[in-house]
């Protein structure tokens, strides 16, 4: 994948790709969480955080995705990735197919393409102040933009712990987690992701439209 930076463009080839699960930095709510989605019948975690494997395939620059099905959503994540020698920030969806992670959380990883966005900034630049870095996400639905995601990495484990968790090398990718979606989780038309950075008073963009297919059996 190609992405710029502000130092030039940077090409990686993506050896693995890396979902970092469960890991809100409120471990009571976590904990809660896990057992909402218990009596739902999702089976709780093996480890918290947990990291889950996808292909690099799903990985996507695209405007648009395709989806089987009603049940799927996105979730605004920072993206981390580790190319030329040195450690990116980015910004990700972790599109996931809901219906599925009622039987395998693992396997609604890997069923949806994750979009991400065509631009990175240094890992060094933003280590110091990462958790001002602010994180939001807007999704279309009923004809309008709705606010759906919207706090800072204050609310995510600390992004060097959930890397060193990862032990993320030369090739690496990984989402690193998200903060509440509004309402819930739900299907949209489409989603607008900004990660902000109010230090150097930039910020990074994603948006991406899904189409939907039917199922049919």
């Amino acid at each position: 994948m190609r992405f710029e930076t502000e130092s030039g463009p940077v090409q990686a080839e993506l050896a693995r790709v890396i979902v970092a699960g469960w890991t809100g930095r409120n471990r009571a709510a976590v904990d809660h969480h896990i057992e909402e989605l218990a009596a739902l019948g999702v089976a709780p975690p093996s480890g918290v955080p947990l990291y889950y494997r996808a292909a690099p395939d799903v990985l996507t620059q695209g405007e648009t995705i395709t989806v089987l099905g009603e049940n799927t959503s996105g979730e605004a994540e920072p993206f981390v990735l580790h190319a030329g020698g040195q450690l990116w920030l980015g910004l990700a969806s972790d599109h996931t197919d809901r219906a599925l992670e009622a039987h395998s959380v693992a396997a609604s990883k890997q069923i949806c393409a994750k979009p991400v966005a065509g631009a990175l900034w240094a890992f060094d630049e933003v280590a110091a102040h990462l958790d001002q870095l602010h994180l939001s996400c807007e999704v279309f639905e009923a004809g309008a933009w709705v606010m759906y995601q919207n706090g800072t990495l204050a609310d995510i484990l600390p992004l060097p712990d959930l890397i060193a968790g990862a032990a993320l090398s030369e090739g690496d990718a990984m989402l690193g987690g998200t903060l509440p979606a509004m309402g819930g989780v739900r299907p949209a038309a489409g989603y607008r992701m900004r990660l902000a950075d109010p230090v150097r008073d930039r910020e990074l963009r994603l948006d991406y439209g899904v189409k939907t297919l039917p199922i049919v059996a």
